[in-house]
């Protein structure tokens, strides 16, 4: 398949807002059951909210490059009993608004408790709107993931491992995000949330490797002689008709060369999840408030280079009929 960077941003930036909301819900739901010490600061939580929030406007407003008639995107929500992306059109701003309130609560000191659960943990309304919006990320997550894994006739989306790569990698880029933040805001939770940014990193390798091993290892149901009904073993297409390219050789095949993509596949094994490691234990025994800057700094860059791969490994059944031009 043919890479749209407008979709590749669009599907880091809204996970990434995702994991690092969560990251934030995590954080207060630790706090007020005593398991985190008090940090007494309202705006990290208002702040982080409000960059969460930046991170999905920017995804949203990358999608529009996608669209052939962005004024019309509002009728992509009429198709929700059968589309995933319509959908994801009706969580994303549901998600956005939860997002919103929470932190304009934060914002407004708007946190005294509504009531205690068994004389633990005091609910107020931002930690409500956090379950809530806790709740919608993770829909949101199923949501774009299932757009590529309900694709039957693409074998290497169309598996649940599809959407446990989408959700481990936008918990893992959304948990540095937040060790970063922690550390420019001065907050001492950078070693907890980069805990858990180390662990949903693993995760998502681990995830991510099992998902190439079955790509490579897959027979595809469609074939040149299942295309045509010829059953000969050796069948080569000469020519596919014409010279010149076409909408169906733009779109449904990326063009880039072998050394390419396997450059691209190391390359994001190594920045979105070897390195973000690395840096993230280095700056916990080291105490430096600058590595987890540089953690998702470089995992952003490979979580680009493993989205483009994902699309590219992907081979539209079209291509049989194109290959001699694909």
């Amino acid at each position: 398949m043919h890479p749209a960077f407008s979709v590749i941003f669009l599907t880091t930036l809204i996970g990434a807002g995702q994991g690092f909301f969560l990251a934030l819900v995590t954080g207060q739901v630790y706090t007020l059951a005593k398991l985190l010490e008090p940090q007494g600061s309202v705006n990290f939580y208002a702040f982080g909210s409000a960059l969460a929030l930046l991170l999905l406007v920017a995804g949203l407003f990358a999608s529009f490059f996608h669209l052939g008639r962005p004024e019309r995107a509002w009728r992509s929500m009429a198709g929700w009993r059968t589309s995933w992306l319509s959908r994801e059109v009706i969580v994303l701003p549901l998600f956005m608004v939860l997002v919103f309130f929470y932190g304009l609560l934060h914002y407004l000191g708007w946190t005294q408790p509504l009531f205690v659960i068994r004389g633990v943990i005091s609910v107020d309304g931002s930690l409500i709107l956090g379950v809530l919006g806790a709740v919608a990320a993770f829909a949101l997550y199923g949501c774009t993931a299932m757009i590529y894994a309900s694709v039957k006739f693409l074998e290497e989306w169309h598996s649940p491992l599809t959407v446990a790569n989408f959700t481990l990698m936008g918990l893992a880029s959304g948990f540095t995000l937040a060790a970063a933040f922690s550390a420019w805001s001065g907050i001492q939770l950078v070693g907890f949330f980069g805990t858990w940014a180390v662990i949903f990193t693993i995760m998502a390798a681990a995830s991510r490797i099992i998902s190439l091993r079955r790509n490579a290892g897959l027979k595809h149901k469609t074939t040149l002689q299942t295309a045509i009904g010829v059953r000969h073993p050796v069948i080569r297409q000469i020519s596919q008709g014409f010279m010149g390219g076409s909408f169906n050789t733009r779109e449904f095949f990326h063009g880039a060369s072998g050394s390419t993509t396997r450059f691209v596949l190391w390359f994001f094994l190594l920045c979105a999840f070897l390195l973000p490691v690395i840096l993230l234990a280095a700056s916990y025994s080291m105490a430096s408030p600058y590595l987890p800057f540089f953690a998702i700094v470089i995992q952003y860059l490979g979580l680009l280079a493993e989205r483009w791969y994902f699309f590219v490994e992907a081979r539209h059944p079209q291509n049989l009929y194109y290959q001699s031009m694909a």
